[in-house]
């Protein structure tokens, strides 16, 4: 929601290009993580409970709920973004503050999700633990997205 709201807050191209680029790539494959943990919780669902039809049926649930909250979450923030800065003066510095404030939250947040929410699991996974040749290639892996993401930014 933070995330959207500083892009709704942005009425500046100059800052509203690398919001949205930066927004994009983070929906796309933070959605990608949670498809994934969806997928997994799915698995485990199928084996777990097939025969107890009400509790998988809960899961199913709770699910198609995480999902709606994640598609519906940076839109809300983006729509109380716009209704904020109709209401303000952009330029005066309590707004500024504001805005780098909100700005650097979410950038905070984005780097919590990555590497608390999203990589732990991966890193910590026992087949990764017990191999080195993965080890390697998922460090080497996080490096390059690391690297991509940086150009990225300075593109953007």
């Amino acid at each position: 929601m933070i995330i959207g709201i500083s892009l709704g807050v942005s009425n500046s191209p100059s800052t509203l290009k690398p919001l949205l680029v930066a927004l994009i790539f983070h929906q796309f494959l933070e959605g990608m993580g949670l498809g994934g943990c969806i997928s997994q919780v799915t698995t485990l669902i199928h084996t777990v409970f097939h025969h107890i039809y009400t509790q998988a049926r809960f899961k199913v649930r709770s699910m198609l709920t995480m999902g709606l909250f994640f598609s519906l979450t940076t839109s809300a923030g983006v729509v109380i973004g716009i209704g904020i800065s109709s209401v303000y003066n952009e330029n005066s510095p309590s707004s500024l503050i504001t805005q780098g404030i909100l700005d650097s939250v979410a950038a905070g947040i984005l780097i919590y999700m990555a590497l608390v929410d999203l990589l732990t699991a991966d890193f910590m996974n026992p087949k990764v633990q017990s191999n080195v040749k993965l080890q390697v290639m998922i460090n080497f892996a996080l490096l390059l997205g690391a690297r991509l993401m940086s150009l990225l930014a300075k593109w953007a």
